[in-house]
């Protein structure tokens, strides 16, 4: 069979534990080319397809391939159906193989060292809440936080096909008791995380906010908010930054699994001009992480001029 899309389907968790466990009842052989081959490298389609050249043809995956590498959006199917690998068919906002090349973990003492940007975009009552750090020093060093209620994790584990519940226990999303999101409890782990940052902007979305703002008001939090809308305006100069230093490889995110989902299951939605905005309509599973990433980057990216700043005081106490 062809691969799974992502890492969270259950094709790839059974395939990753036949590889992992090391149980010697289970045999699977996968046949797939490395992850970050070039489009043309005929070593990789022959590690896809074994047969290559006797029942597969070869003039036929050359000319895929050769397609693929003229048009972007031919090649998540060409390398998910050809390639084998964990591929969305639809394209998302940035590939696969680009989010892998920016995995190296970020330096943690950064985030304490230099100025730090945040984007923060907050759930429904029961989905993920997000928070994404970032901070310069050679290259962008990005942290995610992500909250969710506890009680029904299981549950939206299956609903959303992502193993919440793992992630819960590895320390990637912090579990909050009850069934719905305390935001009490999230602007306390907000403030205790950001105490120590010199933190210069936090880009939100708006919708809900005001919940979130009364606990900070409440605790005597102070942070220099920037509303960041969701729209083209303010979005589309974000992703295109973002995209920029995706592709020249200027981020460290650590392959935060939680994160790596989002951006995963983003897609984008684009105007008759080319402007772009993420678009949860069209997204095939939770974004909060990525919206979350974008509107960071938006914080620094000189959108100050088309974005209202609530709070100008960049001094952050903690009653």
């Amino acid at each position: 069979s062809t691969q799974a899309p992502n890492d969270a389907d259950l094709f790839s968790i059974w395939l990753d534990d036949a590889k992992n466990s090391k149980d010697k009842r289970i045999v699977c052989h996968l046949y797939a080319a490395p992850k970050d081959c070039e489009l043309l490298d005929k070593a990789a389609w022959k590690a896809a397809n074994p047969a290559l050249g006797k029942f597969r043809s070869l003039p036929d995956v050359k000319e895929q391939a050769e397609r693929a590498s003229r048009m972007p959006s031919s090649e998540p199917t060409f390398r998910n159906l050809v390639l084998n690998q964990r591929v969305e068919m639809a394209a998302p906002f940035i590939s696969r193989s680009v989010w892998i090349l920016n995995s190296q973990d970020p330096d943690p003492t950064v985030f304490y060292e230099e100025p730090v940007y945040v984007g923060l975009d907050l759930s429904a009552k029961t989905d993920l809440t997000a928070m994404v750090m970032i901070a310069y020093r050679e290259k962008w060093h990005v942290k995610a936080y992500f909250w969710t209620p506890a009680k029904g994790l299981r549950d939206r584990a299956k609903r959303d096909r992502a193993p919440y519940d793992v992630w819960e226990r590895e320390g990637h999303i912090r579990a909050i008791p009850g069934a719905s999101v305390d935001y009490e409890a999230v602007a306390r782990e907000i403030g205790d995380v950001l105490a120590d940052c010199d933190v210069r902007q936090v880009a939100f979305d708006r919708w809900r906010f005001d919940l979130l703002k009364k606990e900070f008001d409440e605790i005597g939090l102070i942070l220099p908010l920037l509303p960041f809308g969701q729209g083209f305006k303010d979005m589309a100069p974000a992703l295109d930054r973002l995209e920029e230093l995706l592709l020249n490889e200027q981020m460290a995110h650590g392959a935060n699994p939680v994160l790596t989902m989002c951006m995963a299951n983003a897609r984008v939605e684009q105007d008759a001009a080319g402007n772009r905005k993420l678009n949860k309509a069209k997204a095939t599973g939770r974004i909060d992480g990525a919206v979350a990433l974008a509107m960071a980057v938006g914080a620094f990216a000189g959108l100050e001029e088309s974005i209202t700043v609530i709070d100008s005081d960049y001094q952050l106490t903690l009653a």
